[in-house]
């Protein structure tokens, strides 16, 4: 499989199915476009012509294209059933898609004020209204799921909810809202995991640079 991905600094939607593939040592052939320049539809398009022109797209085997970040999660849980990408339990497994949906089709004040940006530092910048009650919702999100499920991720194990929220994680590493000691802890946790720590170290190597847009694709 391909996976093509934009910048690692700037992309939160492709960083979400390339942590899947990494941390569960699924084998994959990274192709990374760089993001905001004259050829950068066309470069994707030459892979996937099928599809958008966005990224993430993953291509499969047999060619076929998948993209959008919870598409390819999907299709990498039924995929590789052996690996626990969605919880086992049914219940748990529905909160989980839940909180990732959440993820996926909201808190629109916190990707238009606190942009992924991984090499940058803006301390307490950009604390909207907004984008505060985006942070104080995720937070409960968090501590929610952490307390019924025991920790030390969402849903005890690392899973695709996690994988929704780690461009968070990076977001508050960058502008660093006040938040609460178990959503400190927990993004901690999120940042010290070996993929999420490859992912940011291959980012702080990156030169590419691309104007502001409230949301990277």
């Amino acid at each position: 499989m391909k996976l093509l991905i934009g910048d690692k600094n700037y992309s939160s939607w492709s960083m979400r199915p390339w942590l899947l593939l990494k941390h569960f040592g699924i084998p994959f052939e990274e192709v990374l476009i760089h993001l905001n320049e004259s050829g950068t539809t066309s470069a994707i398009l030459a892979h996937a012509p099928t599809g958008p022109g966005k990224v993430p797209c993953l291509i499969g085997e047999d060619g076929s294209a998948i993209w959008d970040s919870l598409a390819i999660a999907e299709t990498l849980a039924e995929r590789f059933p052996q690996h626990t990408l969605w919880p086992r339990d049914a219940a748990a497994r529905s909160h989980a898609r839940s909180v990732s949906a959440e993820m996926h089709s909201g808190f629109g004040d916190l990707r238009s004020n606190m942009w992924m940006n991984i090499r940058a530092s803006f301390p307490g910048k950009n604390a909207t209204p907004g984008a505060l009650a985006d942070i104080a919702r995720i937070e409960a999100l968090w501590s929610q799921c952490l307390a019924t499920y025991g920790g030390p991720f969402l849903f005890g194990e690392f899973s695709i909810a996690d994988a929704m929220y780690a461009p968070v994680v990076m977001r508050f590493n960058t502008w660093q809202p006040g938040l609460s000691e178990t959503a400190a802890a927990y993004v901690r946790r999120v940042t010290a995991l070996p993929a999420v720590k490859a992912w940011i170290d291959d980012a702080l190597r990156e030169t590419h640079t691309v104007p502001y847009q409230d949301e990277c694709p």
